[in-house]
């Protein structure tokens, strides 16, 4: 999708009144569903008052050995997170979390200047960055292409609905290999909290009418009450704005891996844990109240914010994820809400690798050319800031570091 901010406001005007000529009650069905996600909330905040985790948690072996219960497949698929514990050992932990602080500090990361590409941390407070641009190191390939990673994401992506007519609309059981970036936070930095916010897309979402809308069918028709989260009809046809913030890639979760102990307080991850939210919010848009022009703040090539002017009602229920272990994983919903809490304060530092899960499919294979034409160079991924801080960067991970579980991921050998 090719769409200008000269050209936004013109083009969700004219959205706005093509759905009027539909003859849907949107404020109905928008009331009728705030009613059921108000109700949602208020057990979300009564949870977490009661100090309940509100991210269901499985252990890493019972997940890939089939034991996910109905009851528990029917939590995730509500709260849309998940943690699983224990999905690498410390022992492997403690050597990656080493090696990229050893990759990142003989290499000069920190004593090179910000080139000021990087649109999506914005508006942050400067200071000595927290979220690393660095995408090709050992311990992250090592990561990325484990066969620990590979048995869990196999396991995930099952819990989705993904097949439509006799046909599947992606593969569970392979997966496209997603290059994101690194998180090394200390402790008493106040400058990294985001706000609460979507990655995949924001103004598309009520603009691409042959992907988006397709997905949002059911809400644009009235029903909310048939919308399906986990249903991956023609989510791998969406058509996202081109920009270093927003991924490009059919994601079934974004997700990271501790390398380090972390928890409430200590800097980490913020989620609403609710999966109705991002629809909720998709109809909000569509009321009278909401400018013409606007779709409450959405702009194109940003990550979409939910914000207090809007979103209070969903809002109350941002809460802090549980406790985390090193070689824990945590998974989220890509249209689940997430955050990151303003200040660390704890004692230690915040590290994560951030792995998601982005299985096979005609939408991610084409990533992957341009994906891998990165990697052989040491560029920065191609969804985000053109930084390229690797190009020279001694001990990058080259082709010659992939197992052949690893290439077929990168799309450099057949499955």
């Amino acid at each position: 999708m090719q769409l200008t901010q000269d050209q936004l406001g013109a083009a969700v005007i004219a959205m706005k009144a093509e759905l009027r000529n539909k003859g849907v009650d949107y404020k109905s069905a928008f009331e009728g569903f705030s009613a059921s996600i108000k109700q949602e909330i208020d057990e979300i905040k009564a949870l977490d008052e009661q100090g309940a985790s509100l991210v269901p948690e499985l252990d890493f072996a019972a997940v890939v050995q089939g034991n996910i219960n109905d009851e528990q497949k029917a939590l995730i698929h509500k709260r849309g997170c998940v943690v699983v514990r224990n999905t690498f050992s410390r022992e492997l932990i403690d050597d990656w979390n080493r090696r990229i602080a050893d990759y990142v500090k003989k290499n000069g990361y920190y004593e090179t200047p910000d080139k000021g590409l990087d649109k999506y941390f914005s508006s942050l407070q400067k200071g000595k960055p927290q979220i690393l641009s660095v995408y090709w190191s050992k311990p992250q390939m090592e990561a990325r292409q484990h066969e620990n990673l590979a048995l869990l994401r196999k396991a995930l992506n099952r819990l989705w609905h993904y097949e439509r007519d006799g046909q599947q609309e992606f593969d569970p059981d392979r997966e496209c290999l997603y290059a994101d970036r690194l998180r090394q936070r200390e402790p008493g930095d106040n400058s990294l909290g985001l706000k609460p916010h979507i990655d995949g897309g924001s103004v598309e979402r009520w603009l691409d009418k042959q992907g988006f809308h397709q997905v949002y069918r059911h809400l644009l028709n009235g029903n909310w009450q048939d919308y399906d989260p986990f249903d991956a009809a023609y989510r791998t046809k969406t058509d996202e704005i081109p920009s270093p913030a927003v991924c490009s890639m059919f994601r079934t979760y974004q997700g990271w891996t501790a390398l380090t102990p972390q928890g409430p307080n200590d800097g980490t991850l913020q989620l609403i844990p609710s999966s109705r939210v991002v629809p909720w919010m998709f109809l909000r848009a569509l009321q009278e109240d909401v400018p013409p022009d606007d779709l409450c703040g959405a702009q194109a090539g940003r990550a979409l914010q939910c914000v207090p002017q809007w979103h209070s009602l969903v809002l109350e229920g941002l809460v802090s994820i549980p406790k985390m272990n090193p070689g824990d994983t945590i998974w989220w919903h890509p249209d689940l809400v997430h955050a990151v809490e303003d200040a660390h304060r704890g004692t230690g530092y915040s590290n994560v690798i951030y792995i998601g899960a982005a299985p096979y499919c005609d939408k991610n294979v084409a990533y992957l050319k341009k994906q891998a034409e990165a990697f052989r160079k040491g560029e920065s991924a191609p969804d985000f800031a053109a930084e390229h801080y690797e190009l020279a960067y001694q001990d990058r991970a080259t082709e010659s570091d992939l197992t052949d579980l690893g290439k077929k991921q990168m799309g450099l050998q057949a499955w």
